[in-house]
């Protein structure tokens, strides 16, 4: 199984779920603090928007390695690669 070979990937992937963990401590305030359940089904339906984003930044970041990999290198695949996972990205992101 592929693991993160590009660091910028990888920062944007640990930044998101950083941000994620953020609002689920704040989800925990909100509760232990009495907060109205809408206002937390709110948040809650936030977090779970924001993994969702982050799995799909992940799966198409596998993609992109693995296909590198597998692909011989030549600059105009590279390209073309890069535009279909683009397209992938925005494609999965409208399941949600």
């Amino acid at each position: 199984m592929a693991k993160f070979t590009d660091e910028s990937a990888r920062t944007d992937l640990l930044n998101r779920l950083k941000r994620a963990e953020g609002q689920l401590r704040g989800i925990q305030r909100m509760i232990e603090g009495g907060e109205p359940c809408l206002d937390i089904a709110g948040q809650m339906a936030a977090v779970r928007k924001a993994l969702d984003s982050a799995y799909v930044r992940m799966t198409v970041c596998f993609m992109q390695q693995e296909l590198q990999t597998r692909l011989a290198p030549d600059a105009k695949r590279e390209a073309e690669l890069t535009a279909v996972l683009d397209d992938v990205q925005t494609l999965l992101g409208k399941v949600r």
